[in-house]
C-alpha cells in the first residue's frame, strides 16, 4: 500500500506543477503581450508571487477540495489514483495542444469520476459539487464585467492624456496588477492538490504506520504545514517552466493588449480570484483571465474580440469535467481488473 502511496503524491505533485505549466499562462500572458516584461522575466516574477501566497492566504480552498465534493471516508489510494491519473493525462493533452482548459475543473471531474463508478452518487457530495458548477459560468462573467467596467473607468478618468504618458504609466501599474493576480492564482490553485492529497493521507493513515508517524496524524481531516509548502513550490516550478503555447493564446489570440488593457484584465481577473479564494470556492483562473480579456477587449469594439478563438476556449471548458468524469472513472476500472479494490 505504502507504494501506492507514494506514487500517487507523486503523480499529484505532477499534477502540481502541470497546473503551474499551462497556468503560467494565464498569469504572465498579458504582461507579456504587452511587452512590459520579457517572457523569461515575466515567468520567474509571477512564480515568486505564486508562491507568495503561502504568507497571505488560508486554506479554504484545499478544504474543500479534500472535504466539500466527495464523502473523505469512501476515498482510498486507488480511486485518488485514479483521478490524478485521468486528470494528468487531460491537463497534459491540452498543454501540448495549447488549449488553456480549466486545471481546477479537470481535477474536480478526476475526483467524481472514481468515486461515482465504485460508490454511486451517494459517495458525492452535491451541494459543493453544485457550487462549483454556479462558478464555472459566474467567474468568467464576473472577470468580463469588471475587465469592461474597470477599462471603461480607465478611460473616462484618462480622457484627454497623451496616449504616450498613459502607457507609462500603465507599464508600471501592470507590474503591480500581475503581481497580484499571480498572488491569486497561487492563492486558489496550489491549495487544489493540497487537499487531494491531504484526502489521500487522510484515507490511509488509520492503516500506515509510516503514514501516520511521518506524514499525517490519524483524526479529523486537515492539512499538514509540509504539503502546503511543497505545493507552494511545486506549482512556482511549474510557472518557470511555463506553457508557452497556451500563453501565446491567450496573449495575442483573443484581443490585442496595450499596458491600460492588460492592467484592467489582470487587476479584475486578481479580485475574482481573491474573492473566491477567501469563500473557498477552486475556480478556474483561466475562466477567470479569458473573461477579463474578454472584457477589456470588448471596450473596443465586439469585433476586437478573436470570438474563434474564444469559442474553442469555452468548447474545451465544456469537454473538461465529463471528460475526467470518465477518463478516471474507466481507469478506476482497469484498476479493479488486476487490484482486488476494497
Amino acid at each position: 500500500m505504502l507504494s501506492i502511496v507514494i506514487i500517487t503524491i507523486i503523480i499529484a505533485l505532477l499534477f502540481d506543477f502541470l497546473n503551474g505549466m499551462n497556468d503560467a499562462a494565464n498569469s504572465i500572458a498579458t504582461i507579456v503581450a504587452t511587452r512590459v516584461f520579457s517572457p523569461a522575466v515575466a515567468v520567474l516574477w509571477a512564480a515568486f508571487w505564486n508562491f507568495a501566497a503561502i504568507f497571505v492566504f488560508g486554506i479554504h480552498v484545499a478544504k474543500t477540495m479534500g472535504s466539500g465534493i466527495v464523502n473523505p471516508d469512501i476515498m482510498n489510494e486507488y480511486l485518488i489514483l485514479s483521478a490524478l491519473v485521468g486528470s494528468v493525462l487531460w491537463v497534459w493533452a491540452c498543454t501540448r495542444f495549447g488549449l488553456p482548459i480549466s486545471v481546477s475543473h479537470a481535477l474536480i471531474g478526476g475526483m467524481i469520476g472514481p468515486a461515482w463508478f465504485a460508490c454511486g452518487s451517494s459517495a458525492l457530495f452535491f451541494t459543493g459539487i453544485f457550487k462549483i458548477a454556479i462558478f464555472i459560468v459566474l467567474s468568467p462573467l464576473i472577470g468580463l464585467l469588471l475587465g469592461f467596467f474597470m477599462m471603461c473607468l480607465t478611460m473616462l478618468v484618462f480622457r484627454g492624456r497623451h496616449p504616450m504618458k498613459v502607457e507609462g504609466l500603465f507599464k508600471g501599474m501592470q507590474m503591480l496588477s500581475s503581481a497580484v493576480f499571480s498572488l491569486g492564482h497561487g492563492a486558489n490553485d496550489a491549495q487544489k492538490t493540497m487537499g487531494i492529497i491531504a484526502l489521500l493521507l487522510f484515507s490511509v493513515s488509520g492503516s500506515s504506520d509510516f503514514v501516520n508517524k511521518y506524514l499525517y496524524t490519524t483524526g479529523d481531516f486537515y492539512i499538514p504545514a509540509w504539503l502546503i509548502v511543497t505545493c507552494y513550490t511545486v506549482i512556482a516550478l511549474g510557472t518557470i517552466v511555463g506553457g508557452q503555447k497556451v500563453m501565446k493564446t491567450l496573449g495575442d489570440g483573443l484581443a490585442k493588449l496595450k499596458p491600460v488593457q492588460g492592467f484592467c484584465a489582470e487587476t479584475s481577473g486578481a479580485l475574482t480570484l481573491i474573492g473566491t479564494a477567501v469563500l473557498g470556492v477552486p475556480v478556474s483562473t483561466t475562466h477567470t483571465i479569458t473573461g477579463s480579456i474578454i472584457g477589456t477587449g470588448v471596450t473596443k469594439g465586439v469585433a476586437s474580440v478573436r470570438w474563434a478563438t474564444a469559442t474553442n476556449i469555452m468548447a474545451a471548458w465544456v469537454l473538461t469535467i465529463p471528460a475526467t468524469i470518465l477518463m478516471s472513472g474507466g481507469i478506476y476500472c482497469i484498476i479493479r481488473l488486476f487490484i482486488p479494490v476494497e
